[in-house]
C-alpha cells in the first residue's frame, strides 16, 4: 500500500487544523493505520491508531483530548483531527500502516509509511 499525508501548515496556538493520509494499492481496510511525529532532534512519536474498519482507536496521552482519529475505507483515507493546538504539537507528521493491529506502538513495526506533512503551531 502507498500512502500520502497531506493538510498540514501553519498555525497559532488554539487553532484546529486536519491532516489526511490517502492510500493507494492493495485493500485499505485489512491495515491498521497510525500517525507518528517527529520534531527535530526527537526520535519519531506515535500519536494515533485506528483499527481496520474504525471501531478501535488509540492515543498517546498527550493528545487525547484534543486529537481524534477516523477514517474512511469508501475513501481508502485516515484523517486526524486536531484541536487546540500547542507550539509543542510543531512537527513533521507522518502516517502509517500495518496489517497487525495488536503489534505495539513502536514505528519500527510499521511496513508502509507516507512522506510526511509539516504542521507549525505558533505561540
Amino acid at each position: 500500500v502507498q500512502l500520502q499525508a497531506c493538510g498540514g501548515g501553519l498555525v497559532q496556538g488554539g487553532d484546529a487544523l486536519t491532516l489526511s493520509c490517502v492510500a493507494s494499492g492493495r485493500t485499505f481496510s485489512a491495515y491498521a493505520v497510525s500517525w507518528f511525529r517527529q520534531s527535530p532532534g526527537k526520535e519519531r512519536e506515535f500519536v494515533a491508531a485506528v483499527s481496520y474498519g474504525g471501531a478501535n482507536r488509540y492515543y498517546h496521552n498527550s493528545v487525547k483530548d484534543r486529537f481524534t482519529i477516523s477514517r474512511d475505507n469508501d475513501k481508502r483515507t485516515v484523517y486526524l483531527q486536531m484541536n487546540n493546538l500547542r507550539p509543542e504539537d510543531t512537527a513533521v507528521y507522518y502516517c502509517a500502516a500495518r496489517t497487525d493491529w495488536y503489534a505495539g506502538s513502536t514505528s519500527t513495526t510499521y511496513d508502509y509509511w507516507g512522506q510526511g506533512t509539516q504542521v507549525t503551531v505558533s505561540s
